[in-house]
């Protein structure tokens, strides 16, 4: 299935929910392969070697955090 999906003055799209509900992960995994992005699901708990390493909801009450603080959090 082919979709034209416009991209919002902030760089977002969004995926039909349809395509949502078909796959049993809320997370995916972007790729940029030449000209192409390719877009595909995971389950960091069964996809082996991948896992979330921050989540703004569990780690930080839904607020982003900057990228100075998240390398304190991985170097403890």
């Amino acid at each position: 299935m082919m979709k034209v999906q416009n991209v919002t003055s902030k760089g977002q799209i969004t995926l039909p929910a349809s395509w949502r509900k078909a796959f049993p992960s809320n997370q995916i995994m972007l790729r940029v392969k030449n000209d192409k992005i390719e877009i595909s699901t995971i389950n960091p708990r069964e996809d082996e070697g991948y896992y979330t390493v921050f989540d703004a909801l569990r780690d930080n009450n839904g607020k982003g955090i900057s990228a100075k603080d998240l390398l304190k959090m991985l170097n403890k």
